[in-house]
């Protein structure tokens, strides 16, 4: 599918943003005052930032609230109702540690799973669609908690559990990627049931569907190069997960934290990209895509 610019960066900077607040709310990162306005304004602007980033990807940016009025079902309306929940609850919480220097557990913790159900129903909107078989699958709702909650312990200065979550994500990167790369193929979708023409046997197309392009070909049918799939698997296995361990691993500073999360975010950025660029959507094989 086409990797447009906002998406990418709604699901890398969003992910991020909510881990860190997870950890802010389990009261793990004890922090108060200034320091608690400093982490609180990093998660916001994360959070916050890559939601207001996605509404760039609508045709009608101006109709983005008609997107929580279909809660019932639709996983992109419980996002913006658990969003809107999780970041209220943690601004409570965060306001009594800035302000009071108290820490309320209870609200903390709610907020916390908020945060968490918020990243679960990102993950859902794609995990749901039986269109995009490589999608489709428990494993996609796990990698990006994962990696969000890696991601906000490298921003929380929770190295240990950093240590240990960084490692579980990139497994589960890796398993995601082989499942995914057969996942078409074994949904058993083909040009027979594509076109609807299975009933009468074999199919083969015998011209493209269209002369130009049109809005399916653009968002649907992208396709990635093999050696350029390979050349950002790999980047994101260093700079997401590999080079952020070993950092963590020397004499922990500032300036050793701060290249740490610098270079996940870039290797998550590329995760992101081929997230979208590897989907295979069956209406592709319409088009004679294979």
């Amino acid at each position: 599918m086409h990797p447009a610019p906002s998406v990418i960066i709604f699901t890398t900077l969003s992910g991020l943003g909510f881990g860190l607040l997870v950890w802010l709310g389990l009261g793990l990162t004890a922090v108060t005052g200034w320091v608690a306005f400093v982490f609180f304004a990093i998660a916001y602007a994360l959070a916050v930032g890559g939601l207001l980033a996605s509404t760039f990807h609508l045709g009608h940016p101006e109709r983005a609230l008609k997107a929580f009025t279909q809660w019932r079902s639709s996983w992109l309306s419980r996002e913006a109702w658990a969003s809107v929940a999780a970041l209220t609850v943690m601004a409570v919480y965060g306001t009594g540690l800035v302000f009071f220097g108290a820490e309320w557990t209870v609200l903390g913790w709610l907020g916390a799973v908020l945060c968490l159900l918020t990243v679960y129903s990102t993950a859902m909107i794609y995990g749901q669609l039986k269109t995009v078989p490589r999608w489709k699958t428990p494993l996609t709702p796990a990698l990006l908690l994962a990696i969000s909650l890696a991601g906000g312990a490298l921003l929380a200065g929770q190295i240990t559990a950093a240590l240990i979550l960084l490692p579980i994500a990139a497994v589960l990167q890796v398993v995601w990627w082989v499942r995914g790369d057969t996942a078409l193929r074994e949904s058993g979708t083909d040009m027979q049931s594509a076109t609807g023409l299975g009933h009468i046997g074999q199919v083969r197309a015998f011209e493209p569907p269209h002369t130009g392009t049109n809005y399916l070909l653009k968002e649907f049918v992208h396709v990635v190069g093999r050696k350029h799939s390979v050349k950002l698997r790999t980047i994101t296995l260093v700079l997401g997960y590999g080079l952020p361990v070993l950092l963590l691993l020397l004499p922990v500073g500032h300036m050793i934290a701060a290249l740490a999360i610098l270079v996940h975010l870039a290797g998550i950025a590329a995760s992101r990209w081929l997230f979208f660029a590897e989907a295979e959507h069956v209406v592709g094989l319409y088009y004679g895509k294979r």
